[in-house]
């Protein structure tokens, strides 16, 4: 079974958050949110709380296939802040294991120096964070170990890019159609 990790800061953004985990479960990846606040109930930029699977600081998640960011504000800055997860990401980006993030997360890799060259898209208006990309506008952008995508609106897309990238594109197909995103 295929492991991901998406991770909560203080400010993420709830939906994007959610849809991505939602779809990855019922493609059948073993999909875990991480909390990097210290507190397993985390608020969204919403004022949402969110109840993590797991903490940041009690972890060693280094076993995954894949990390994911959410975008939100000021969710993005927290990710982006958090030495221990620098570290992760910059060992994942390392062993050339899948990075994904959404809205304005995608800066995040962006500003660490880790998309130079590569493809990428990010919730309009931040491509400056995008540092070292060709910033495009499609809705999710892969550019491996990269996908990208732009914004809460684009999340079940993105989320089926992922499962399709874990498992396949028949089961993202399948769960497409389940979940009446695919409607023939």
């Amino acid at each position: 079974m295929k492991k991901a990790y998406l991770f909560f800061a203080t400010g993420f953004e709830e939906v994007e958050a959610l849809t991505v985990v939602d779809i990855l479960r019922r493609g059948g990846v073993d999909c875990k949110t991480v909390s990097i606040t210290g507190d397993y109930d985390v608020t969204g930029s919403h004022a949402i709380t969110i109840r993590a699977d797991l903490l940041f600081d009690e972890q060693s998640l280094e076993d995954a296939d894949m990390l994911i960011m959410p975008g939100g504000i000021p969710g993005t800055p927290n990710l982006k802040a958090h030495a221990g997860l620098d570290k992760l990401i910059r060992q994942y980006a390392q062993e050339g294991k899948y990075l994904a993030a959404v809205c304005a997360a995608p800066t995040i890799y962006g500003e660490k120096g880790l998309l130079q060259g590569k493809n990428a898209t990010c919730y309009p208006g931040m491509e400056d964070g995008l540092v070292g990309a060709n910033a495009l506008t499609d809705k999710v952008v892969v550019d491996e170990p990269f996908i990208t995508s732009r914004g809460m609106g684009t999340c079940i897309e993105f989320g089926l890019k992922l499962l399709s990238i874990l498992v396949d594109a028949a089961t993202a197909e399948e769960i497409g159609k389940k979940i009446v995103y695919y409607t023939d």
